[in-house]
């Protein structure tokens, strides 16, 4: 847990070094205790540019640290920026650079970080590092910060609460234990490819339970299921009742289905969904195929079609959304697996493509309101370009007409040329990645590669938005299509994306730490191991 000071802590005095100023927020030593009690380490990771200005002294800084733990408790690290604004250090937040050296010193690695503050500047650092974010406003956060942030809770002791309740709720402890040697599991998204993939990481702690995991998809998500670690056997069969573009129910259709389902043997069945959807019919059809065990997130009653009957509250990350089912069902992954995006091993990408540290431009989606604007997409690639960045644009065969508007003469056009497992492995030899809301942002993810999301608020960005991987979202956050779910843009002139400013682009991969033509640099932040004292920001 990585805590920031003035206002998450205690009350913002700016620019203060003096200890008899310190207040605490209401409820924080209880909070933090409560971190404590559960085995999590705490850091602090704080701007003060007073230190520049000569505002205060070091030895004052130490000083109203000292009183903050006299009033909270002791934490495991104080990680601090002295630069003032316009320095150009990679330390003062939201630059990533206070949040990998905090994790560094807490032995760990930023996605297993989470970072509470008051302002954006505190969840953009964390978003910028991989760690997630969470962000407790103040009077002084502004509301196009509340409203681009992944997360917001109303107080520290709500965003303790609701840390530790997540982190239980991807723990088989927390259901009655871990289950071995269960045989053979139907596991099931009959999504699009990036649904596919964001269920990877619970897909893996089924097959570490499991002699064999056959998985039923449909025909969108196909490709991405090949592509997912611990999957033995694809079934592809269309869910009329999932499928964005249903025919009708057709008996003889489902009849094949049932047949299909109890050609399998499964032991059980784990039926993934997203929010939106029900498990309700395919749990009827499992039954009717002889299925003993079924698990699901289900709200609706389900009768006696669900064995495990599983809740989730709303805006939960999809990964982990599905991993709180696996739990629930009795799953974990491997000791020795961690609770992130994975791929199977790629091929090498197009040659075409180059050298690896390209940025790779996907400007599609396949729901329009997801994708970026022709005219915009071709502007940052310009952008990108004068910068210095070499640049792959890619896209599927509908959209060859796409890319090769967008990539112009300056860029590598791959559009058309890559399926699924070939833009894996053109997206695995990039720097970073320039994406919706869409599946190569889920690709990127999987293989620790940034992401620049140009993210239409169409659906929430915590729930939805790239997975414990160096993130900078761009966008208007409360554009009038927020939360409408929108498959074409509803508003005329896609607002919520083209008021973005190609110059943003590439500051966002400035603060990724994406030099042009290489791959990030992020093992060296020019950030101090340790600074203690100060206040201000």
């Amino acid at each position: 847990m990585l805590l920031d000071r003035d206002g998450t802590l205690i009350e913002d005095v700016p620019y203060n070094g003096d200890p008899e100023k310190v207040r605490a927020v209401p409820g924080a030593r209880v909070a933090l205790d409560r971190l404590r009690a559960a085995g999590l380490r705490l850091a602090v990771v704080t701007n003060q540019s007073g230190l520049a200005r000569g505002l205060f002294s070091e030895g004052q800084l130490r000083a109203v640290h000292a009183r903050v733990e006299r009033l909270l408790g002791r934490f495991d690290a104080w990680l601090v920026c002295p630069h003032e604004e316009g320095a150009g250090c990679g330390c003062r937040k939201p630059a990533p650079g206070l949040v990998w050296a905090a994790a560094r010193e807490l032995g760990t690695v930023p996605s297993r970080c989470v970072v509470v503050g008051d302002i954006g500047r505190d969840v953009v650092a964390a978003s910028a590092a991989g760690a997630s974010g969470v962000l407790v406003p103040t009077a002084v956060t502004r509301a196009g910060e509340v409203a681009a942030a992944a997360r917001v809770v109303g107080d520290l002791s709500g965003a303790v609460a609701e840390i530790l309740g997540r982190q239980a709720a991807v723990d088989p402890a927390s259901y009655g234990g871990v289950r071995r040697g269960v045989g053979t599991v139907l596991v099931v998204r009959s999504d699009s490819a990036g649904d596919v993939l964001v269920t990877g990481p619970a897909v893996r702690a089924v097959a570490a339970g499991a002699g064999r995991v056959v998985m039923l998809c449909g025909p969108r998500g196909r490709a991405a299921a090949e592509l997912l670690p611990g999957v033995d056997e694809v079934i592809e069969h269309r869910l009329p009742w999932i499928d964005p573009s249903p025919g009708v129910v057709d008996p003889v259709d489902m009849r094949l289905l049932v047949d299909r389902l109890a050609a399998v043997g499964a032991d059980e069945a784990v039926v993934f969904t997203s929010f939106h959807q029900s498990p309700l019919p395919l749990a009827l059809l499992l039954r009717l195929a002889g299925v003993s065990r079924v698990s699901a997130i289900s709200d609706d009653y389900p009768g006696s079609l669900l064995d495990v009957r599983h809740r989730v509250p709303v805006g939960v990350p999809e990964p982990e959304r599905a991993l709180s089912l696996a739990a629930a069902a009795g799953f974990a992954l491997a000791p020795d697996d961690e609770p992130a995006l994975r791929l199977r091993p790629t091929q090498a990408p197009p040659p075409e493509a180059g050298a690896p540290g390209y940025v790779v431009v996907h400007p599609g989606s396949a729901s329009q309101a997801r994708g970026c604007p022709p005219e915009l997409a071709a502007r940052i690639v310009r952008a990108l370009v004068a910068a210095g960045h070499r640049v792959v644009v890619t896209g599927g065969p509908d959209e060859r007409e796409l890319t090769a508007l967008v990539a112009g003469d300056t860029a590598v056009d791959l559009g058309g040329r890559t399926g699924l497992a070939e833009l894996a492995a053109t997206v695995a030899g990039a720097a970073a990645v320039v994406v919706g809301n869409t599946g190569p942002a889920h690709l990127a993810a999987a293989q620790d590669v940034p992401v620049v999301s140009l993210f239409a608020p169409t659906v929430p960005f915590g729930q939805w938005g790239p997975w414990r991987v160096p993130t900078v979202r761009l966008g208007d956050a409360d554009a009038p299509c927020r939360d409408t779910r929108a498959a074409r843009c509803p508003v005329p002139g896609h607002p919520c994306l083209s008021g973005i400013r190609p110059e943003e682009v590439v500051e966002a991969l400035r603060l990724l730490g994406v030099p042009p033509a290489s791959r990030p640099a992020r093992a060296d932040t020019g950030v101090p191991a340790a600074v203690s004292g100060g206040s201000g920001r």
